[in-house]
Protein backbone atom coordinates (compact mmCIF):
# COMPACT_ATOMS: atom_id res chain seq x y z
CA UNK A 1 0.00 0.00 0.00
CA UNK A 2 1.05 3.52 -0.64
CA UNK A 3 2.27 5.35 2.37
CA UNK A 4 0.49 8.43 3.60
CA UNK A 5 3.56 10.48 2.73
CA UNK A 6 3.48 9.27 -0.88
CA UNK A 7 -0.21 10.11 -1.22
CA UNK A 8 0.34 13.60 0.16
CA UNK A 9 3.24 14.24 -2.25
CA UNK A 10 1.20 13.04 -5.24
CA UNK A 11 -1.70 15.27 -4.23
CA UNK A 12 0.61 18.27 -3.97
CA UNK A 13 2.05 17.68 -7.45
CA UNK A 14 -1.42 17.34 -8.95
CA UNK A 15 -2.52 20.51 -7.16
CA UNK A 16 0.41 22.48 -8.59
CA UNK A 17 -0.30 21.12 -12.08
CA UNK A 18 -3.97 21.98 -11.75
CA UNK A 19 -3.11 25.55 -10.69
CA UNK A 20 -0.74 25.87 -13.67
CA UNK A 21 -3.42 24.54 -16.03
CA UNK A 22 -5.93 26.92 -14.55
CA UNK A 23 -3.56 29.85 -15.08
CA UNK A 24 -3.07 28.88 -18.75
CA UNK A 25 -6.82 28.96 -19.31
CA UNK A 26 -7.35 32.28 -17.64
CA UNK A 27 -8.92 34.86 -20.00
CA UNK A 28 -8.07 38.03 -18.08
CA UNK A 29 -5.39 39.00 -20.63
CA UNK A 30 -7.95 38.66 -23.41
CA UNK A 31 -10.36 40.89 -21.50
CA UNK A 32 -7.70 43.58 -21.06
CA UNK A 33 -6.61 43.41 -24.73
CA UNK A 34 -10.23 43.67 -25.88
CA UNK A 35 -10.81 46.78 -23.78
CA UNK A 36 -7.58 48.28 -25.15
CA UNK A 37 -8.84 47.65 -28.70
CA UNK A 38 -12.07 49.47 -27.93
CA UNK A 39 -14.37 46.46 -27.78
CA UNK A 40 -17.23 46.82 -25.32
CA UNK A 41 -18.18 43.19 -24.93
CA UNK A 42 -21.06 42.48 -22.58
CA UNK A 43 -19.27 39.40 -21.31
CA UNK A 44 -15.74 37.96 -21.57
CA UNK A 45 -15.25 34.57 -19.88
CA UNK A 46 -12.96 34.52 -16.85
CA UNK A 47 -11.55 31.26 -18.08
CA UNK A 48 -11.78 29.17 -21.22
CA UNK A 49 -15.10 27.64 -22.24
CA UNK A 50 -16.00 25.00 -24.85
CA UNK A 51 -15.88 26.58 -28.33
CA UNK A 52 -18.57 24.61 -30.12
CA UNK A 53 -20.39 27.86 -30.90
CA UNK A 54 -17.48 29.29 -32.93
CA UNK A 55 -17.73 29.42 -36.76
CA UNK A 56 -14.36 30.92 -37.72
CA UNK A 57 -11.91 30.27 -34.89
CA UNK A 58 -10.90 26.85 -33.52
CA UNK A 59 -13.71 25.08 -31.65
CA UNK A 60 -11.61 23.78 -28.79
CA UNK A 61 -11.47 25.51 -25.45
CA UNK A 62 -11.73 29.24 -26.05
CA UNK A 63 -11.92 32.66 -24.44
CA UNK A 64 -14.41 33.89 -27.08
CA UNK A 65 -18.15 33.98 -26.88
CA UNK A 66 -20.34 33.98 -29.98
CA UNK A 67 -20.82 37.74 -29.57
CA UNK A 68 -17.06 38.26 -29.46
CA UNK A 69 -16.43 36.30 -32.66
CA UNK A 70 -19.18 38.22 -34.47
CA UNK A 71 -17.72 41.55 -33.37
CA UNK A 72 -14.25 40.41 -34.38
CA UNK A 73 -15.62 39.64 -37.85
CA UNK A 74 -17.16 43.11 -38.17
CA UNK A 75 -13.94 44.72 -37.00
CA UNK A 76 -11.88 42.62 -39.41
CA UNK A 77 -13.86 43.95 -42.38
CA UNK A 78 -13.30 47.50 -41.20
CA UNK A 79 -9.60 46.88 -40.46
CA UNK A 80 -8.98 45.38 -43.89
CA UNK A 81 -10.76 48.14 -45.80
CA UNK A 82 -9.06 50.82 -43.71
CA UNK A 83 -5.69 49.23 -44.40
CA UNK A 84 -6.29 49.19 -48.16
CA UNK A 85 -7.45 52.79 -47.97
CA UNK A 86 -4.37 53.80 -46.00
CA UNK A 87 -1.96 51.98 -48.31
CA UNK A 88 -3.49 53.57 -51.43
CA UNK A 89 -3.89 57.06 -49.98
CA UNK A 90 -0.66 58.44 -51.44
CA UNK A 91 -1.50 56.97 -54.84
CA UNK A 92 -4.97 58.49 -54.89
CA UNK A 93 -3.98 61.88 -53.49
CA UNK A 94 -1.11 62.18 -55.97
CA UNK A 95 -3.34 61.63 -58.99
CA UNK A 96 -5.95 64.05 -57.62
CA UNK A 97 -3.45 66.82 -56.88
CA UNK A 98 -1.36 66.42 -60.06
CA UNK A 99 -4.43 66.32 -62.29
CA UNK A 100 -5.56 69.58 -60.69
CA UNK A 101 -2.14 71.21 -61.11
CA UNK A 102 -1.73 70.28 -64.76
CA UNK A 103 -5.30 71.20 -65.61
CA UNK A 104 -5.03 74.60 -63.95
CA UNK A 105 -1.66 75.22 -65.57
CA UNK A 106 -2.84 74.49 -69.12
CA UNK A 107 -6.01 76.57 -68.74
CA UNK A 108 -4.12 79.50 -67.25
CA UNK A 109 -1.50 79.25 -69.98
CA UNK A 110 -4.25 79.58 -72.58
CA UNK A 111 -5.76 82.58 -70.81
CA UNK A 112 -2.39 84.31 -70.39
CA UNK A 113 -1.45 83.71 -74.02
CA UNK A 114 -4.74 85.13 -75.29
CA UNK A 115 -4.44 88.16 -73.03
CA UNK A 116 -0.85 88.75 -74.14
CA UNK A 117 -1.78 88.55 -77.83
CA UNK A 118 -4.74 90.86 -77.35
CA UNK A 119 -2.70 93.48 -75.47
CA UNK A 120 0.19 93.47 -77.92
CA UNK A 121 -1.97 93.46 -81.05
CA UNK A 122 -4.01 96.34 -79.63
CA UNK A 123 -0.83 98.38 -79.19
CA UNK A 124 0.60 97.36 -82.55
CA UNK A 125 -2.36 97.28 -84.93
CA UNK A 126 -4.98 99.31 -83.10
CA UNK A 127 -8.31 99.78 -84.83
CA UNK A 128 -7.88 97.17 -87.64
CA UNK A 129 -7.23 94.55 -84.95
CA UNK A 130 -10.20 95.68 -82.84
CA UNK A 131 -12.48 95.41 -85.86
CA UNK A 132 -11.35 91.82 -86.50
CA UNK A 133 -10.59 90.63 -82.95
CA UNK A 134 -13.28 87.95 -83.09
CA UNK A 135 -11.11 85.96 -85.50
CA UNK A 136 -8.48 85.60 -82.76
CA UNK A 137 -11.07 85.18 -80.02
CA UNK A 138 -12.56 82.25 -81.93
CA UNK A 139 -9.11 80.71 -82.27
CA UNK A 140 -8.53 80.63 -78.53
CA UNK A 141 -12.11 79.62 -77.80
CA UNK A 142 -11.73 76.59 -80.06
CA UNK A 143 -8.33 75.69 -78.58
CA UNK A 144 -9.84 75.78 -75.11
CA UNK A 145 -12.85 73.79 -76.26
CA UNK A 146 -10.56 71.13 -77.68
CA UNK A 147 -8.49 70.96 -74.50
CA UNK A 148 -11.56 70.62 -72.30
CA UNK A 149 -12.79 67.64 -74.31
CA UNK A 150 -14.84 69.34 -76.98
CA UNK A 151 -15.65 67.99 -80.43
CA UNK A 152 -12.95 69.92 -82.32
CA UNK A 153 -10.74 68.84 -85.20
CA UNK A 154 -7.57 70.84 -84.64
CA UNK A 155 -6.35 70.80 -88.25
CA UNK A 156 -9.66 71.95 -89.69
CA UNK A 157 -10.02 74.59 -86.99
CA UNK A 158 -6.54 76.03 -87.69
CA UNK A 159 -7.20 75.98 -91.45
CA UNK A 160 -10.39 77.93 -90.79
CA UNK A 161 -8.48 80.47 -88.70
CA UNK A 162 -5.98 81.21 -91.46
CA UNK A 163 -8.77 81.32 -94.04
CA UNK A 164 -10.73 83.87 -92.03
CA UNK A 165 -7.59 85.91 -91.41
CA UNK A 166 -6.82 85.90 -95.15
CA UNK A 167 -10.33 87.10 -95.97
CA UNK A 168 -10.14 89.93 -93.44
CA UNK A 169 -6.65 91.00 -94.50
CA UNK A 170 -7.39 90.80 -98.22
CA UNK A 171 -10.45 92.98 -97.70
CA UNK A 172 -8.46 95.52 -95.66
CA UNK A 173 -5.51 95.58 -98.04
CA UNK A 174 -7.83 96.00 -101.03
CA UNK A 175 -10.26 98.46 -99.51
CA UNK A 176 -10.52 100.28 -102.87
CA UNK A 177 -12.59 97.33 -104.12
CA UNK A 178 -15.93 95.82 -103.16
CA UNK A 179 -15.14 92.29 -101.92
CA UNK A 180 -18.28 90.17 -101.89
CA UNK A 181 -18.91 86.81 -100.20
CA UNK A 182 -18.76 85.05 -103.55
CA UNK A 183 -15.43 86.66 -104.26
CA UNK A 184 -14.08 85.55 -100.86
CA UNK A 185 -15.24 82.04 -101.63
CA UNK A 186 -13.23 82.18 -104.84
CA UNK A 187 -10.17 83.32 -102.91
CA UNK A 188 -10.46 80.29 -100.63
CA UNK A 189 -9.96 78.02 -103.65
CA UNK A 190 -6.51 79.48 -104.22
CA UNK A 191 -5.38 79.63 -100.59
CA UNK A 192 -3.02 76.67 -100.83
CA UNK A 193 -1.48 77.91 -104.07
CA UNK A 194 -1.07 81.47 -102.87
CA UNK A 195 0.45 80.68 -99.46
CA UNK A 196 -0.20 84.30 -98.45
CA UNK A 197 1.24 83.78 -94.95
CA UNK A 198 4.33 81.93 -96.10
CA UNK A 199 5.23 78.73 -94.25
CA UNK A 200 3.96 79.96 -90.87
CA UNK A 201 0.54 78.21 -90.98
CA UNK A 202 2.05 74.82 -91.85
CA UNK A 203 4.70 74.97 -89.11
CA UNK A 204 2.34 76.39 -86.50
CA UNK A 205 -0.33 73.80 -87.29
CA UNK A 206 2.12 70.94 -86.70
CA UNK A 207 3.40 72.48 -83.45
CA UNK A 208 0.01 73.43 -82.02
CA UNK A 209 -1.66 70.15 -82.97
CA UNK A 210 1.02 67.96 -81.43
CA UNK A 211 1.32 70.09 -78.31
CA UNK A 212 -2.42 70.16 -77.65
CA UNK A 213 -2.85 66.46 -78.32
CA UNK A 214 -0.08 65.71 -75.81
CA UNK A 215 -1.40 68.15 -73.19
CA UNK A 216 -5.02 67.07 -73.39
CA UNK A 217 -4.22 63.37 -73.51
CA UNK A 218 -1.84 63.63 -70.55
CA UNK A 219 -4.46 65.35 -68.41
CA UNK A 220 -7.01 62.76 -69.51
CA UNK A 221 -4.51 60.10 -68.46
CA UNK A 222 -4.17 61.64 -65.01
CA UNK A 223 -7.95 61.70 -64.73
CA UNK A 224 -8.25 58.02 -65.68
CA UNK A 225 -5.49 57.09 -63.23
CA UNK A 226 -7.28 59.00 -60.50
CA UNK A 227 -10.62 57.30 -61.18
CA UNK A 228 -9.07 53.83 -61.37
CA UNK A 229 -7.15 54.30 -58.12
CA UNK A 230 -10.22 55.57 -56.29
CA UNK A 231 -12.51 52.80 -57.52
CA UNK A 232 -10.13 49.89 -57.11
CA UNK A 233 -9.16 50.91 -53.58
CA UNK A 234 -12.86 50.88 -52.61
CA UNK A 235 -13.65 47.35 -53.86
CA UNK A 236 -15.66 45.55 -51.19
CA UNK A 237 -14.21 42.48 -49.49
CA UNK A 238 -15.73 39.01 -49.89
CA UNK A 239 -17.08 36.93 -46.97
CA UNK A 240 -14.24 34.43 -47.48
CA UNK A 241 -11.72 37.24 -47.22
CA UNK A 242 -13.26 38.58 -44.01
CA UNK A 243 -13.23 35.10 -42.47
CA UNK A 244 -9.54 34.77 -43.30
CA UNK A 245 -8.70 38.22 -41.90
CA UNK A 246 -10.69 37.49 -38.73
CA UNK A 247 -8.84 34.21 -38.26
CA UNK A 248 -5.52 35.97 -38.81
CA UNK A 249 -6.05 39.05 -36.62
CA UNK A 250 -8.47 38.03 -33.88
CA UNK A 251 -8.53 34.26 -33.43
CA UNK A 252 -5.33 34.60 -31.31
CA UNK A 253 -7.61 36.35 -28.76
CA UNK A 254 -9.74 33.22 -28.55
CA UNK A 255 -6.62 31.12 -27.90
CA UNK A 256 -5.56 33.38 -25.00
CA UNK A 257 -2.75 34.88 -27.15
CA UNK A 258 -3.95 38.43 -27.94
CA UNK A 259 -0.39 39.77 -28.18
CA UNK A 260 0.84 37.28 -30.80
CA UNK A 261 0.96 38.74 -34.33
CA UNK A 262 0.50 36.78 -37.57
CA UNK A 263 3.45 35.24 -39.39
CA UNK A 264 4.44 37.30 -42.45
CA UNK A 265 3.95 34.52 -45.01
CA UNK A 266 0.60 33.72 -43.45
CA UNK A 267 -0.42 37.37 -43.86
CA UNK A 268 0.82 37.39 -47.47
CA UNK A 269 -1.37 34.42 -48.40
CA UNK A 270 -4.39 36.05 -46.79
CA UNK A 271 -3.79 39.37 -48.57
CA UNK A 272 -2.98 37.79 -51.92
CA UNK A 273 -6.28 35.93 -51.70
CA UNK A 274 -8.23 39.02 -50.64
CA UNK A 275 -6.55 41.23 -53.28
CA UNK A 276 -6.40 38.69 -56.11
CA UNK A 277 -8.54 40.79 -58.45
CA UNK A 278 -6.60 43.97 -57.72
CA UNK A 279 -3.36 42.20 -58.60
CA UNK A 280 -4.81 41.36 -62.03
CA UNK A 281 -4.93 45.10 -62.69
CA UNK A 282 -1.14 45.34 -62.54
CA UNK A 283 -0.17 44.37 -66.14
CA UNK A 284 -2.46 47.02 -67.67
CA UNK A 285 -1.57 49.48 -64.90
CA UNK A 286 2.16 49.13 -65.64
CA UNK A 287 1.61 49.64 -69.37
CA UNK A 288 -0.48 52.71 -68.60
CA UNK A 289 2.30 54.13 -66.37
CA UNK A 290 4.87 53.51 -69.12
CA UNK A 291 2.66 55.29 -71.66
CA UNK A 292 2.17 58.25 -69.30
CA UNK A 293 5.95 58.52 -68.92
CA UNK A 294 6.36 58.53 -72.72
CA UNK A 295 3.92 61.43 -73.14
CA UNK A 296 5.59 63.23 -70.23
CA UNK A 297 8.83 63.10 -72.23
CA UNK A 298 7.02 64.73 -75.14
CA UNK A 299 5.75 67.48 -72.85
CA UNK A 300 9.35 68.24 -71.92
CA UNK A 301 10.55 68.19 -75.52
CA UNK A 302 9.09 68.83 -78.96
CA UNK A 303 5.43 68.79 -77.86
CA UNK A 304 5.91 71.34 -75.06
CA UNK A 305 2.70 73.38 -75.15
CA UNK A 306 4.29 76.17 -73.12
CA UNK A 307 7.04 76.78 -75.69
CA UNK A 308 4.45 76.61 -78.51
CA UNK A 309 1.80 78.92 -77.07
CA UNK A 310 3.84 81.68 -75.48
CA UNK A 311 5.33 83.02 -78.77
CA UNK A 312 2.21 82.36 -80.82
CA UNK A 313 1.46 86.09 -81.02
CA UNK A 314 4.87 86.66 -82.63
CA UNK A 315 4.30 83.88 -85.16
CA UNK A 316 0.86 85.15 -86.15
CA UNK A 317 2.24 88.68 -86.45
CA UNK A 318 5.05 87.35 -88.63
CA UNK A 319 2.43 85.78 -90.90
CA UNK A 320 0.55 89.10 -91.06
CA UNK A 321 3.74 90.91 -92.06
CA UNK A 322 4.41 88.33 -94.79
CA UNK A 323 0.90 88.85 -96.13
CA UNK A 324 1.31 92.63 -96.05
CA UNK A 325 4.72 92.56 -97.75
CA UNK A 326 3.39 90.31 -100.52
CA UNK A 327 -0.04 91.92 -100.76
CA UNK A 328 0.47 93.25 -104.29
CA UNK A 329 1.60 89.85 -105.60
CA UNK A 330 -1.19 88.04 -103.75
CA UNK A 331 -3.81 90.47 -105.04
CA UNK A 332 -2.51 90.17 -108.61
CA UNK A 333 -2.74 86.36 -108.53
CA UNK A 334 -6.21 86.49 -106.98
CA UNK A 335 -7.37 88.95 -109.66
CA UNK A 336 -6.04 86.58 -112.31
CA UNK A 337 -7.99 83.66 -110.92
CA UNK A 338 -11.14 85.34 -109.63
CA UNK A 339 -11.34 88.40 -111.84
CA UNK A 340 -11.09 92.10 -111.02
CA UNK A 341 -13.54 93.10 -108.26
CA UNK A 342 -15.69 96.17 -108.64
CA UNK A 343 -14.14 99.46 -107.49
CA UNK A 344 -15.46 100.93 -104.28
CA UNK A 345 -16.60 104.49 -103.73
CA UNK A 346 -14.23 107.39 -103.03
CA UNK A 347 -14.64 107.12 -99.30
CA UNK A 348 -13.20 103.60 -99.23
CA UNK A 349 -10.51 103.94 -101.89
CA UNK A 350 -9.11 107.08 -100.27
CA UNK A 351 -7.64 104.96 -97.49
CA UNK A 352 -4.17 103.64 -98.29
CA UNK A 353 -2.60 100.35 -97.38
CA UNK A 354 -0.33 102.08 -94.90
CA UNK A 355 -3.37 102.91 -92.81
CA UNK A 356 -4.20 99.25 -92.35
CA UNK A 357 -1.14 97.79 -90.68
CA UNK A 358 1.25 100.68 -90.24
CA UNK A 359 3.52 99.07 -87.66
CA UNK A 360 5.39 95.85 -87.24
CA UNK A 361 5.05 93.68 -84.19
CA UNK A 362 7.94 94.22 -81.81
CA UNK A 363 10.47 91.40 -81.40
CA UNK A 364 9.62 88.60 -79.00
CA UNK A 365 11.34 88.85 -75.63
CA UNK A 366 11.74 85.61 -73.65
CA UNK A 367 11.77 87.63 -70.44
CA UNK A 368 8.13 88.55 -71.04
CA UNK A 369 6.83 84.97 -71.12
CA UNK A 370 3.42 84.69 -69.47
CA UNK A 371 3.57 82.86 -66.16
CA UNK A 372 0.87 81.20 -64.13
CA UNK A 373 -0.35 82.67 -60.88
CA UNK A 374 1.21 79.78 -58.97
CA UNK A 375 4.59 80.37 -60.59
CA UNK A 376 4.66 76.82 -61.96
CA UNK A 377 6.41 75.93 -65.17
CA UNK A 378 5.62 72.91 -67.29
CA UNK A 379 9.14 71.55 -66.87
CA UNK A 380 8.85 71.54 -63.07
CA UNK A 381 5.44 69.90 -63.19
CA UNK A 382 6.64 67.17 -65.53
CA UNK A 383 9.78 66.38 -63.52
CA UNK A 384 7.62 66.01 -60.41
CA UNK A 385 4.98 63.75 -61.99
CA UNK A 386 7.57 61.52 -63.68
CA UNK A 387 9.13 60.67 -60.33
CA UNK A 388 5.74 59.92 -58.83
CA UNK A 389 4.64 57.74 -61.74
CA UNK A 390 7.81 55.65 -61.56
CA UNK A 391 7.10 54.95 -57.87
CA UNK A 392 3.59 53.69 -58.72
CA UNK A 393 4.64 50.89 -61.06
CA UNK A 394 3.62 47.43 -59.80
CA UNK A 395 1.54 49.15 -57.12
CA UNK A 396 -1.31 46.63 -57.06
CA UNK A 397 0.83 43.48 -57.04
CA UNK A 398 3.01 45.01 -54.30
CA UNK A 399 0.01 45.90 -52.15
CA UNK A 400 -0.04 42.63 -50.10
CA UNK A 401 3.63 43.09 -49.25
CA UNK A 402 3.02 46.69 -48.21
CA UNK A 403 0.10 45.65 -45.98
CA UNK A 404 2.02 42.83 -44.29
CA UNK A 405 4.92 44.94 -43.07
CA UNK A 406 6.39 44.26 -39.64
CA UNK A 407 4.72 45.97 -36.65
CA UNK A 408 1.79 47.17 -38.76
CA UNK A 409 0.17 43.71 -39.02
CA UNK A 410 2.73 40.93 -38.73
CA UNK A 411 5.46 39.76 -36.40
CA UNK A 412 8.01 40.07 -39.22
CA UNK A 413 10.64 37.63 -40.46
CA UNK A 414 12.64 37.78 -37.25
CA UNK A 415 9.93 35.96 -35.25
CA UNK A 416 9.10 32.92 -37.38
CA UNK A 417 8.66 30.70 -34.32
CA UNK A 418 6.85 33.30 -32.25
CA UNK A 419 4.04 34.26 -34.63
CA UNK A 420 0.45 33.18 -35.16
CA UNK A 421 0.15 30.67 -38.00
CA UNK A 422 -3.64 30.40 -37.99
CA UNK A 423 -3.78 27.56 -35.46
CA UNK A 424 -1.24 28.28 -32.76
CA UNK A 425 2.01 30.07 -32.11
CA UNK A 426 4.70 28.64 -34.38
CA UNK A 427 6.25 28.60 -37.86
CA UNK A 428 4.01 28.97 -40.92
CA UNK A 429 4.86 26.25 -43.44
CA UNK A 430 2.56 26.66 -46.51
CA UNK A 431 4.10 28.21 -49.63
CA UNK A 432 3.30 31.83 -50.45
CA UNK A 433 1.00 32.02 -53.48
CA UNK A 434 1.77 33.99 -56.63
CA UNK A 435 -0.15 37.13 -57.58
CA UNK A 436 -3.45 37.26 -59.44
CA UNK A 437 -6.80 35.53 -59.45
CA UNK A 438 -5.88 32.28 -61.23
CA UNK A 439 -2.94 31.69 -58.87
CA UNK A 440 -5.26 31.53 -55.86
CA UNK A 441 -6.83 28.20 -56.79
CA UNK A 442 -4.81 26.48 -54.04
CA UNK A 443 -4.61 29.36 -51.57
CA UNK A 444 -4.64 27.64 -48.15
CA UNK A 445 -6.16 30.63 -46.34
CA UNK A 446 -8.78 32.26 -48.58
CA UNK A 447 -11.37 30.48 -50.67
CA UNK A 448 -11.28 32.30 -54.03
CA UNK A 449 -13.59 31.54 -56.94
CA UNK A 450 -11.20 31.98 -59.84
CA UNK A 451 -14.05 31.57 -62.36
CA UNK A 452 -15.73 34.82 -61.29
CA UNK A 453 -13.49 37.86 -61.86
CA UNK A 454 -14.61 41.08 -60.21
CA UNK A 455 -16.68 43.08 -62.73
CA UNK A 456 -15.54 46.49 -61.50
CA UNK A 457 -11.89 45.51 -61.73
CA UNK A 458 -12.40 44.27 -65.30
CA UNK A 459 -13.98 47.62 -66.18
CA UNK A 460 -10.95 49.45 -64.83
CA UNK A 461 -8.63 47.16 -66.80
CA UNK A 462 -10.52 48.12 -69.96
CA UNK A 463 -10.39 51.83 -69.06
CA UNK A 464 -6.60 51.59 -68.65
CA UNK A 465 -6.25 49.70 -71.93
CA UNK A 466 -8.17 52.34 -73.87
CA UNK A 467 -6.24 55.17 -72.22
CA UNK A 468 -2.90 53.50 -72.86
CA UNK A 469 -3.74 53.24 -76.56
CA UNK A 470 -4.63 56.92 -76.67
CA UNK A 471 -1.40 57.87 -74.85
CA UNK A 472 0.72 55.86 -77.28
CA UNK A 473 -0.93 57.65 -80.19
CA UNK A 474 -0.41 61.02 -78.52
CA UNK A 475 3.27 60.18 -78.14
CA UNK A 476 3.43 59.95 -81.94
CA UNK A 477 1.43 63.16 -82.38
CA UNK A 478 -1.79 61.40 -83.30
CA UNK A 479 -5.20 61.85 -81.77
CA UNK A 480 -7.80 59.14 -81.13
CA UNK A 481 -11.19 60.13 -79.81
CA UNK A 482 -13.26 57.75 -77.73
CA UNK A 483 -16.19 57.78 -75.36
CA UNK A 484 -14.86 57.98 -71.82
CA UNK A 485 -14.83 54.36 -70.62
CA UNK A 486 -15.08 55.38 -67.00
CA UNK A 487 -18.77 56.20 -67.65
CA UNK A 488 -18.47 59.56 -65.98
CA UNK A 489 -16.49 62.74 -66.29
CA UNK A 490 -13.49 63.71 -64.28
CA UNK A 491 -15.32 66.20 -62.13
CA UNK A 492 -13.39 69.24 -63.33
CA UNK A 493 -14.58 68.97 -66.92
CA UNK A 494 -11.14 69.93 -68.22
CA UNK A 495 -9.04 67.75 -70.43
CA UNK A 496 -10.80 64.58 -69.35
CA UNK A 497 -14.15 64.42 -71.14
CA UNK A 498 -13.71 62.38 -74.30
CA UNK A 499 -16.23 62.43 -77.11
CA UNK A 500 -16.44 60.55 -80.38
CA UNK A 501 -15.22 62.95 -83.06
CA UNK A 502 -12.80 62.87 -85.96
CA UNK A 503 -9.11 62.06 -85.79
CA UNK A 504 -6.52 64.78 -86.19
CA UNK A 505 -4.14 64.51 -89.11
CA UNK A 506 -0.49 65.46 -89.06
CA UNK A 507 1.01 66.90 -92.26
CA UNK A 508 -1.43 64.94 -94.39
CA UNK A 509 -0.84 61.59 -92.71
CA UNK A 510 -3.86 59.98 -91.15
CA UNK A 511 -3.48 59.28 -87.47
CA UNK A 512 -6.10 56.56 -87.53
CA UNK A 513 -8.51 54.89 -89.90
CA UNK A 514 -11.55 56.30 -88.13
CA UNK A 515 -13.67 58.16 -90.71
CA UNK A 516 -13.32 61.94 -90.64
CA UNK A 517 -16.32 63.79 -89.28
CA UNK A 518 -16.49 67.55 -89.56
CA UNK A 519 -16.38 69.21 -86.13
CA UNK A 520 -19.08 71.68 -85.20
CA UNK A 521 -18.04 75.22 -84.40
CA UNK A 522 -19.05 77.70 -81.77
CA UNK A 523 -18.54 81.41 -81.38
CA UNK A 524 -19.52 84.31 -83.65
CA UNK A 525 -19.02 83.71 -87.37
CA UNK A 526 -19.11 86.77 -89.62
CA UNK A 527 -20.95 86.18 -92.88
CA UNK A 528 -18.17 88.02 -94.65
CA UNK A 529 -15.61 85.54 -93.38
CA UNK A 530 -16.43 82.16 -94.90
CA UNK A 531 -14.65 78.99 -93.91
CA UNK A 532 -11.66 78.01 -96.00
CA UNK A 533 -10.97 74.83 -97.87
CA UNK A 534 -8.69 72.28 -96.21
CA UNK A 535 -4.95 72.25 -96.91
CA UNK A 536 -3.46 70.53 -99.95
CA UNK A 537 -2.39 67.67 -97.74
CA UNK A 538 -5.98 66.44 -97.47
CA UNK A 539 -7.52 64.39 -100.24
CA UNK A 540 -9.19 66.24 -103.09
CA UNK A 541 -12.49 64.58 -102.38
CA UNK A 542 -12.52 65.90 -98.82
CA UNK A 543 -11.70 69.39 -100.07
CA UNK A 544 -14.63 69.37 -102.51
CA UNK A 545 -16.95 68.09 -99.78
CA UNK A 546 -15.77 70.84 -97.45
CA UNK A 547 -16.46 73.54 -100.03
CA UNK A 548 -19.94 72.19 -100.62
CA UNK A 549 -20.56 72.22 -96.88
CA UNK A 550 -19.29 75.81 -96.65
CA UNK A 551 -21.83 76.90 -99.26
CA UNK A 552 -24.59 75.29 -97.23
CA UNK A 553 -23.45 77.16 -94.10
CA UNK A 554 -23.52 80.40 -95.99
Amino acid sequence: MLSLETIICTFCVLSVAARAEFKARNCSEVREASIAKGFGFSHVPHQEIPGTHLRVCLQGNTCCTEEMEDRFGQQSKQDFENLVDEMSHILRSTFVSRHKRFDEFFLELLENTERSLNDMFMRTYGKPYMQNAEVFENLFAELKRYYTGGNVNLEEMLNDFWSRLLERMFTLLNSQYVITEDYLECISKYTDQLKPFGDVPRKLKAQVTRAFIAARTFVQGLSVGREVAQRVSKVSSTPACIRAVTKMLYCPFCQSMPGVKPCKNYCLNVMKGCLANQADLDPEWNQYIDAMLLVAQRLEGPFNIESVMEPIDVKISEAIMIMQDNSAQVSYRVFQGCGQPKPAGITRSARGVSDVFNARFRPYSPEERPTTATGNSLDRLVVDIKEKLKDFKKFWSNLPEAMCVEDRVTAGNASEEECWNGHTKGRYFPEVQKDGLTNQVNNPEVGVDITRPDTLIRQQIMALRVMTNKLKNAYNGNDIYFQDSSDEGSGSGSGSGCTEVCPTYMDGTAATEIPVVRADRSGPVDNSAPLCAPSVALPTMLALSALALQRQWR
